[in-house]
């Protein structure tokens, strides 16, 4: 298998991974638009630093992954309310002039730590990596050679941080072309936070 594949396999599968609204590329950009670009960077790198060591996990210890579902499960709880909690701040700063960040994302925290965190705490990373090195395994374009594995990880920082960028970048667009009008902003990520809050409970409720 040409390594450069290999590379580009993980690019690719993050980058689409990193484009459909979660909690992580969402409150980047919110991050983006009520901090600005350099904080919002610093908490994506803090994310996908998390990212990169859980899918390295993975990578060597599937059968020990698999076997935490008590693990995945407390994870998704705590999910669940952080997710709650954001939607909350963000409706709390959308309908209080006074109040014009969330506070959850806008506090004294570096970026980075908060993006470890985040990350940290949130599983739906985790089987979806164990699913997609399972495949490649399965389909002999990944080898458990370390050399492999060091330029699928590459790959896979790459494409998740470009995914990112367009978040960051889309959200300082969306506010210059709202007119700075963030209260607008905190409204929208409100509901996406409440959605993603609603969806993460109905997947809780189906594995139950």
């Amino acid at each position: 298998m040409n390594t450069g594949k290999i590379f580009l396999t993980g690019l690719f599968i993050s980058f689409l991974g990193a484009l459909p609204l979660g909690t992580l590329n969402i409150a980047a950009m919110q991050i983006s638009v009520s901090d600005g670009i350099r904080p919002a960077i610093y908490f994506s790198a803090g994310a996908l630093l998390i990212e990169m060591i859980y899918v390295r996990l993975s990578l060597v210890a599937m059968d020990w992954v698999r076997k935490q579902t008590v693990l995945f499960r407390w994870l998704e709880w705590i999910t669940l309310l952080i997710v709650v909690a954001l939607a909350v701040s963000s409706f709390i700063a959308a309908a209080d002039p006074a109040v014009k960040k969330n506070v959850l994302l806008s506090n004294t925290l570096h970026r980075f730590w908060l993006g470890v965190m985040m990350s940290a705490l949130n599983p739906v990373q985790i089987p979806f990596w164990f699913g997609w090195s399972t495949v490649l395994f399965t389909k002999k374009i990944l080898l458990p050679r370390n050399d492999h594995y060091n330029l699928y990880l590459l790959g896979i920082g790459i494409g998740t941080f470009i995914g990112n960028a367009i978040f960051i970048f889309g959200g300082r667009l969306l506010v210059d072309s709202l007119n700075n009008n963030q209260n607008v902003i905190n409204w929208i990520v409100g509901g996406v936070f409440a959605v993603t809050a609603v969806i993460q409970a109905w997947r809780m409720w189906r594995k139950k």
